[in-house]
């Protein structure tokens, strides 16, 4: 079968959605291909968080922020280095420009977004949020898709509520205020159903205004379609060669191909050669992250780079449940991380993609896959431990599955743990002077104001700082998993993919974890993700729509905004 359209984009992430709502409002003809079943891309499995500098609604909050401040950050917590060439002065402060004016296009469109009103910047340097640059979208009814909405991925909240209010059920068992919360969520999420309203929230929320969007715009959305080839006709990428239902589809793109595909985390063999150490089943990607698309774009020219940066996430294998993440777990007081030898290696309470990182590295040098969590009972009675509270029926479960160990005292547990006893006393030992004098001097853990963000409130005077001395001890498996890779094609300040000679190829674009970031090899906050993604898909949409405008700062071809 053969078609043409003006626009090709492959996968249905947020820059894939984004991409397609901009094109189809310009009356171009879009077609978005899925190769799963379900729409969304893991975006709408996350919290839809997106890192967007200088926004309007820190504005209406209050909230300082500028672009000056905002690329004072990022050139602190991002900088260059020679193998990152996903991110430069031109790449961050374009995103800086253009994260803003993809939002308010969205809005536009008839999306609504929201600040969470306390989400601070991951990194202590100068041109820090400590309020945070987090943007999310409003609740979103499901039921307005019609038929759609059984085409659109599950999110991972099923109540209507906001990120904030979910994070307040973490004191449930502690305050009349978290359980007063739940009571609303419970609520809300009920009384939306007797209305004939089915809310979502986080990444689903984003997904599914994006998709109505879309769809209202006149975008042709297919689930099923696997790309498996770009079609390149003297040195052009024209369109794509997709397989649906065991048949070929040859579809030429008038104005170009964006590849939105995802990373490669539920890759195997792509983890092994760039990544070695990690494993598939440790990541929250969406099943669809195969990277063949960066493969496919290598193919026709394309470089890459970056390719062993991950947006890492320390996880744990609940049985019986879904993975389970665990850096907020992590951070709160009575916990402390170890290698088999005994030794905590890094502060608890840092970003996520530091920890995997951190874990992955401790390897090299001290067998550290799996590290421990090591808590104590003060611990267990307070806190959720992998999504769940340590009842008594869980942990007899847990310790049944060989998941959870549990020790009288630190030596059985470490014998239960096959780590070194004699040392880990000694960590705990030096970890609770630690928590006497107020001051982790080993990582500085509680010295900044997201290390505090992550623990407990309610603890004093630490909110991530608390002695590990009450019988029994408990430890579960912690391993560098992820919700992404971050590294892939190299594209250039316009989402064009960029061949190795660092010319743009013409007719194919790339955004989102199948590039190679221009948050290089961190994550500057909460959304150094879903944000970029979305943003180069509007930046590429756009650029496509107007390949005639004038020669950039560094002689590639520019586009100016359509939004001011």
């Amino acid at each position: 079968m053969n078609e043409s359209c003006d626009f090709v984009i492959i996968g249905s992430g947020a820059g894939a959605l984004c991409a397609a709502i901009v094109m189809a409002d310009a009356g171009k003809k879009v077609v978005v291909l899925e190769k799963e079943p379900l729409l969304g891309g893991t975006t709408a499995t996350s919290g839809g968080v997106m890192w967007i500098p200088n926004n309007r609604y820190m504005s209406d909050a209050g909230v300082p922020d500028s672009k000056n401040q905002a690329i004072e950050y990022l050139n602190h917590a991002v900088g260059d280095a020679p193998d990152t060439p996903g991110t430069s002065p031109l790449r961050r402060e374009t995103y800086v420009d253009q994260s803003v004016a993809a939002l308010e296009f969205l809005e536009s469109q008839g999306l609504e977004f929201r600040r969470v009103p306390s989400w601070p910047d991951y990194y202590a340097v100068p041109g820090q949020s400590e309020a945070g640059r987090t943007v999310v979208s409003e609740l979103f009814n499901l039921k307005s898709l019609d038929d759609w909405q059984d085409k659109l991925r599950p999110g991972f909240l099923p109540l209507a509520g906001y990120l904030e209010e979910a994070m307040e059920l973490a004191y449930m068992t502690r305050t009349w205020a978290a359980k007063g919360m739940l009571l609303k969520l419970i609520g809300r999420t009920l009384g939306s159903r007797l209305t004939g309203k089915n809310y979502a929230t986080a990444g689903q929320a984003l997904q599914g205004a994006q998709l109505k969007a879309a769809l209202n715009a006149g975008a042709d959305i297919r689930t099923e379609y696997a790309v498996k080839e770009l079609m390149f006709d003297n040195g052009k990428v024209t369109g794509v060669i997709a397989e649906h239902k065991g048949q070929p589809v040859h579809i030429t793109a008038k104005l170009g191909v964006l590849v939105a595909s995802g990373g490669f985390s539920k890759n195997q063999i792509m983890l092994d050669q760039y990544i070695p150490g990690t494993k598939t089943e440790w990541s929250g990607a969406a099943s669809g992250d195969t990277g063949e698309m960066i493969q496919e774009a290598v193919r026709v020219g394309a470089t890459v780079a970056q390719m062993e940066q991950r947006q890492g996430y320390p996880v744990t294998t609940p049985p019986g449940k879904p993975l389970a993440y665990m850096q907020s777990d992590l951070a709160k007081p009575h916990a402390i991380l170890v290698d088999k030898s005994g030794q905590r290696f890094m502060g608890e309470a840092d970003s996520y993609m530091k920890l995997a990182r951190g874990i992955l590295e401790r390897n090299e040098t001290s067998s550290a896959i799996p590290s421990w969590m090591i808590i104590d009972s003060q611990y267990a009675k307070k806190y959720m431990l992998a999504g769940g509270m340590l009842n008594k029926k869980r942990i007899k479960q847990w310790l049944e599955a060989g998941f959870l160990k549990t020790g009288a005292t630190l030596a059985e547990l470490a014998s239960q743990c096959d780590i070194d006893g004699q040392q880990l006393q000694a960590s705990v030992e030096q970890f609770n002077g630690f928590v006497t004098a107020n001051k982790d001097e080993a990582f500085g853990r509680g010295d900044e104001v997201y290390h505090n963000w992550l623990g407990d409130k309610l603890n004093k005077p630490s909110a991530t700082l608390g002695s590990i001395t009450q019988a029994p001890f408990y430890a579960v498996p912690i391993y560098p998993g992820d919700v992404s890779t971050f590294g892939g094609i190299v594209t250039n300040e316009h989402a064009q993919v960029l061949s190795k000679e660092n010319q743009p190829i013409p007719g194919l674009y790339a955004t989102g974890v199948a590039t190679a970031s221009v948050m290089a090899k961190s994550s500057p906050g909460a959304g150094g993700s879903i944000g970029p993604s979305l943003t180069w898909g509007y930046v590429a949409a756009n650029h496509a729509l107007k390949p005639q405008n004038s020669t950039s700062r560094n002689g590639q071809v520019a586009v100016e905004s359509t939004v001011p």
